[in-house]
């Protein structure tokens, strides 16, 4: 067991009756990682459809905690913006990797959750930095559990799925990522020390709404579904405030 599931254990919990469990409710996976580091470009039919070309190093950029939900908690954004899906792995950090090699860094993953980047869109256009139309507060669900690597194999290829009102969006497969998990920990553990807790989005596949003709964007109530087998289902209603 890592450092992270240890310090994190469930055995550490106060017991809960069983009625009390099934009224519970989901709450944020990790509500304040240290780090939130995304990649972009990482599946080839995305890369495709966005018209770049394969990269030779991973494309990153970063959240904040405040942008991470829970599994069904809304996706708050004001009204008029251009909101978009990407489906994604996450990967949790669970012990310190600073020029970690890919044995390390794969060693070094507590496990697995599912995400979703929700992207807006127009924003993110205002400049070649994506940042702003990333780190929007609460627009990032994260969960609903996290898998260990002895029960999620994301290199033998896990299937990453969006729904929106049921309608699928994206499908993908993590065994065509162009860096895997321990590629990407590994690289980024070169210029920052990843800590226990820390979240690394893994990228979206093809099937993003602004790839659509014409473009498709998220609207008031839509429900936005992302699903990874093996690991659970998120379910987030859209919101636009006035």
């Amino acid at each position: 067991m890592s450092a992270f599931l240890r310090e994190h254990a469930i055995a550490d919990a106060p017991d809960l009756a069983s009625d009390e469990l099934v009224d519970a409710q989901p709450v944020v996976l990790l509500p304040t990682p240290g780090k939130v580091i995304c990649c972009g470009l990482n599946y080839g039919d995305h890369i495709e459809e966005t018209g770049r070309e394969k990269p030779t190093y991973p494309t990153l950029f970063a959240k904040y905690a405040d942008t991470l939900i829970g599994p069904d908690e809304p996706i708050e954004l004001p009204a008029g913006v251009e909101a978009d899906w990407e489906a994604e792995l996450a990967v949790v950090v669970g012990t310190a990797l600073r020029r970690a090699t890919r044995a390390q860094a794969a060693a070094g993953i507590a496990g697995y959750a599912v995400a979703n980047d929700i992207s807006v869109r127009d924003w993110q256009r205002r400049t070649l930095q994506w940042f702003q139309g990333k780190a929007w507060d609460a627009t990032t669900p994260l969960g609903p559990v996290l898998v260990t690597p002895d029960e999620l194999d994301p290199e033998a290829g896990v299937e990453v799925v969006c729904r929106v009102n049921g309608v699928e969006r994206q499908r993908g497969n993590t065994k065509t990522l162009v860096f895997d998990s321990a590629a990407l920990l590994a690289y980024i553990s070169t210029f920052t020390v990843l800590r226990p807790g820390d979240v690394v989005l893994t990228g979206t596949p093809g099937g993003v709404g602004m790839a659509m003709t014409p473009p498709t964007y998220l609207a008031d109530g839509d429900v936005v579904e992302t699903e990874i087998a093996g690991i659970g289902i998120l379910a987030n209603t859209v919101r636009f405030a006035a």
